[in-house]
C-alpha cells in the first residue's frame, strides 16, 4: 500500500484493546480444530502455548506492535508462526478476519457491559449510604428550577439510584443479547470444513449458541451501538447529577460541599473550591451521545456483508466504554464524600409557599372539591404576596376574610414535616418510604455481592 493508505488502512493503534480477547477466541479456535481433526492435537497444544507467550509479549511492552501488519490479529499471528513455525499456520483453519473481528468485539464489549455493572452497584450502594443518612432531612424539591413542594434528601438521592438501575438493565440487556457467538460465520458464508461451532461458542461463553446467519454475524454491530446508547443515557443522567452539585454547591444555593479529592483551586483565586469533577461528569456527555451517533451514522448505509467501514465501529464503541467506566471509577467516591449543609436545606424547606399543595389537599379531606381547594390557595397565595409577608403570617381575621374554611386547623398543613410524613403513597417522599426503599435496594445489592 501507499504509505498514507496504509496509515489509513490500520487499526492496531486502538484494536490493541483486544489482545486479551483475540488471543482467548483464537484459542478456543486451536483446540476445536484438534477436537474435529482439522488440526493434530500436538499442534493444538503448541498453538494454544504460543499464543499465551504471544499475549505476554505484546501486554508486557517486550514486544513491539507493527503497523504494517495493520492490526492486533495480524500482529498476533505473524509472532505466533515466528514462535511455533508451521503448527501457527493452521490456527486461521476455516476463520476469516471477518468473523474472527466480530468475535473479539463481542467478547471485549461483553467483559465491558459486566464491568460497568458492578461500577452501577458500586455507585448505587453509595447512593443508598447517604440516603439512608438523610432520609429525614429536608429540602426543596423544585420544577422549573422553582421550589415547588418539600422532599426529603434520602428521596432525591435516591431518584439517581432509580435512573442508575434502568441504566444497569440496559447493560445487562446489551450483554445478554451479544452472547451469540458469530466464529465459524467466515468472511461472510461461513465453511465446508467440518468445524464445531456450538463448541466455540460453549468455550467462549456465548451463552445463546452460535449466531443464526452468516451474513448478519459479521457485519453486526447493533451490540456496539446498544452498549454505545446505554452508556450515552447514563452518561445523561451522570450529567443530571453533576450539574446538580455544581448549582448546589455555589453560594446562592449552598446545599452541599464536595469532598477536597473531586474538587480544584482556582490558578488566580486562592479562594475557589471548583466542583470540577461534577463539571465533568456533565460535559463528559457530549462525547458519550458522539459515539452513539458516530456508530448509528457508520452502519447506517452499509450494504451485506463485511465492508471497511465497520472498522470505524471500533473507536467510537472504545471510548463509550471508557468513557463510563471512567465516570464510573470516580462516581461512588464523589457522592461518598458529599458533606450536605442540612440546616440551610430546612431553612429553603421550611418556606410556606411550598406548603401551598399540601393546603390544597387538606382542604380536599374536609370535602372541598380540588379545583375549588386550588383556587382559593392560589387567592391566600396572592393575598400574601400582596401584604409582603409569608402565608404562615396571615392572621385568622384575615384568613377568615379570604374563606371561612381557613381555619387555624387547616393551616397546620404547612407543616413541612407533616406534610413530608403525609405523603406515604408508594414512591413518595415520606422518611418510613425512603429507608423502606434503602432496604430494599441494599438487600438487591446485597445479594448481588455488595455489602451495603
Amino acid at each position: 500500500m501507499d504509505p498514507a493508505a496504509a496509515a489509513l488502512n490500520a487499526s492496531v493503534h486502538f484494536d490493541r484493546r483486544l489482545l486479551r480477547d483475540d488471543v482467548r477466541g483464537s484459542q478456543a479456535q486451536a483446540r476445536m480444530l484438534a477436537a474435529v481433526g482439522l488440526i493434530t492435537a500436538a499442534d493444538a497444544e503448541a498453538i494454544v502455548a504460543g499464543l499465551e507467550r504471544v499475549a505476554q509479549e505484546i501486554a508486557s511492552g517486550e514486544r513491539a506492535l507493527d503497523p504494517a501488519l495493520e492490526d492486533i490479529h495480524m500482529n498476533v499471528e505473524t509472532r505466533l508462526i515466528e514462535l511455533i513455525g508451521e503448527a501457527g499456520r493452521r490456527l486461521h483453519t476455516a476463520r476469516s478476519r471477518n468473523d474472527q473481528v466480530a468475535t473479539d468485539l463481542k467478547l471485549y464489549a461483553r467483559r465491558a457491559a459486566v464491568e460497568i455493572v458492578a461500577g452501577i452497584d458500586r455507585a448505587r450502594l453509595e447512593l443508598c449510604r447517604q440516603a439512608r443518612r438523610h432520609a429525614e432531612t429536608l429540602l426543596p424539591g423544585y420544577t422549573h428550577l422553582q421550589r415547588a413542594q418539600v422532599v426529603t434528601l434520602g428521596h432525591h438521592l435516591m431518584a439517581y439510584a432509580e435512573m442508575l438501575g434502568r441504566d444497569r438493565g440496559r447493560f445487562a440487556d446489551a450483554e445478554r443479547r451479544a452472547a451469540e457467538s458469530p466464529l465459524g460465520s467466515g468472511a461472510l458464508a461461513g465453511t465446508g470444513l467440518p468445524i464445531d461451532r456450538a463448541r466455540t461458542a460453549a468455550e467462549l461463553s456465548f451463552s445463546a449458541g452460535p449466531t443464526h446467519n452468516s451474513l448478519d454475524a459479521v457485519s453486526d454491530r447493533d451490540f456496539a451501538a446498544e452498549i454505545a446508547f446505554a452508556a450515552a443515557l447514563m452518561a445523561v443522567h451522570l450529567s443530571r447529577l453533576g450539574e446538580e452539585l455544581v448549582l448546589w454547591s455555589t453560594s446562592e444555593f449552598g446545599f452541599v460541599r464536595l469532598g477536597e479529592g473531586y474538587c480544584s483551586g482556582s490558578s488566580l483565586m486562592p479562594q475557589k473550591r471548583n466542583p470540577d469533577i461534577a463539571e465533568l461528569l456533565r460535559g463528559k456527555t457530549g462525547r458519550a451521545i458522539g459515539d452513539l451517533v458516530a456508530l448509528l451514522t457508520i452502519s447506517k448505509g452499509l450494504t451485506l456483508a463485511y465492508n471497511k467501514d465497520l472498522q470505524e465501529t471500533q473507536e467510537p464503541l472504545y471510548d463509550a466504554i471508557e468513557t463510563a467506566q471512567l465516570s464510573l471509577a470516580v462516581l461512588p467516591g464523589l457522592i461518598a464524600g458529599l458533606e450536605f449543609d442540612v440546616t440551610r436545606m430546612a431553612s429553603a424547606a421550611d418556606d410556606p409557599a411550598l406548603g401551598a399543595t399540601d393546603l390544597a389537599e387538606e382542604l380536599v379531606r374536609r370535602g372541598m372539591p380540588f379545583r375549588s381547594a386550588h383556587e382559593l390557595i392560589g387567592r391566600l397565595v396572592r393575598r400574601a404576596e400582596e401584604r409582603g409577608v409569608t402565608l404562615r403570617e396571615l392572621g385568622p381575621e384575615e384568613l377568615h376574610t379570604v374563606d371561612p374554611a381557613l381555619t387555624p386547623e387547616v393551616m397546620q398543613a404547612l407543616d413541612p414535616h407533616r406534610a413530608v410524613a403525609a405523603r406515604t403513597l408508594p414512591g413518595g417522599p415520606a422518611p418510613d418510604l425512603v429507608l423502606a426503599e434503602v432496604a430494599r435496594l441494599e438487600a438487591e445489592l446485597r445479594a448481588l455481592g455488595h455489602a451495603p
